[in-house]
């Protein structure tokens, strides 16, 4: 008859570990104010995108053309085509049935434009026009515009994972309010800084 180790019984019970450590899968799930937030933010962009484009086509269809990414007949089609996808992101991701279409329609649309912009900056047309804010806000492309429309989809994509099952309750509706107010706030300083601040720096400081 073979004895029984008690000492590897206990290792191996020390070792096991306890059910309640197991990973499961809600573990990764987005928590429903995050994800309502991702949905919100990213909702307000593409809205705003697109209304941009919608109040002045004409001047969008003229920034497409400088871009030279596509044949030239079919930047007519390729211009209100844009702007209707756009439209589509922002209010899609708000339906469940058709959030992960809207999501994937986005995060090609932010991957697209990166690549459009980086294949202009590798032509050297640095003072193209990036069609970001309409025709009374022109802003050169740079190559933080592709770092950062690249973040954006990387960002966009985590929509697309499981949510947490628990109820949203009122003090969600705060703080979701609350983070959107502050990711405005970062985003518009940020773009700003990027976009005017350090480029007047750098021309005064090529001045001196």
């Amino acid at each position: 008859m073979i004895g029984y180790n008690w000492a590897s019984a206990d290792l191996l019970r020390l070792t096991r570990p306890h059910p309640s450590a197991e990973r499961s899968p809600s573990m990764y799930a987005l928590d429903p104010v995050i994800a309502y937030w991702l949905i919100a933010a990213f909702s307000l962009l593409y809205g705003e995108a697109a209304s941009h484009k919608w109040r002045s086509l004409p001047h969008f269809r003229a920034v497409l053309a400088r871009y030279d990414v596509m044949p030239s007949r079919l930047i007519p089609l390729a211009t209100p085509l844009i702007a209707a996808l756009e439209s589509a992101v922002a209010i899609g991701l708000w339906f469940p049935s058709i959030r992960r279409a809207a999501t994937q329609a986005g995060v090609t649309l932010l991957l697209l434009y990166a690549m459009a912009i980086a294949l202009n900056l590798q032509r050297g047309r640095r003072d193209l026009d990036c069609g970001c804010s309409g025709p009374l806000d022109r802003r050169p492309i740079a190559s933080w515009m592709v770092v950062r429309n690249v973040l954006l989809a990387a960002v966009l994509g985590l929509s697309q994972g499981p949510w947490q099952t628990r109820a949203f309750e009122s003090v969600d509706a705060l703080t979701l309010s609350a983070g959107l107010l502050v990711t405005a706030l970062i985003y518009r300083a940020a773009d700003q800084l990027l976009a005017r601040v350090l480029p007047a720096a750098r021309r005064l400081q090529g001045l001196s």
